[in-house]
């Protein structure tokens, strides 16, 4: 198997090893770990628990940040994600409803 994300060589990734954690701790200590990046800088995220696949993206929508590419192989999830400067979709929705108003 190749390396995770290998077509984004030039790219430097911070890497989360979160491999035999269990719900709710990948997505609890992803969002630590978003908030220590700035924008344009990414996270790259090894899980197991099969939740991962449901919570972590989740998380993502709620920071407004972007899953850039997930890979599954046997037992592993990997996800790159992308910090962004974005707000979170709900936030800024409120926002522009409160300024029509």
């Amino acid at each position: 198997m190749s390396a995770p994300f290998a077509k984004y060589g030039s790219m430097t990734a911070t890497k989360l090893d979160l491999t035999g954690l269990k719900c709710p701790l990948p997505a609890l200590k992803t969002r630590k770990a978003l908030k220590a990046l700035k924008p344009g800088d990414f996270l790259e995220v090894h899980c197991t628990d099969p939740l991962s696949v449901i919570d972590i993206p989740n998380l993502i929508r709620e920071t407004g940040d972007r899953v850039e590419i997930t890979e599954r192989a046997e037992r592993q999830i990997v996800f790159l994600i992308e910090k962004t400067h974005g707000l979170p979709a709900a936030v800024a929705g409120s926002s522009s409803r409160n300024q029509d108003s």
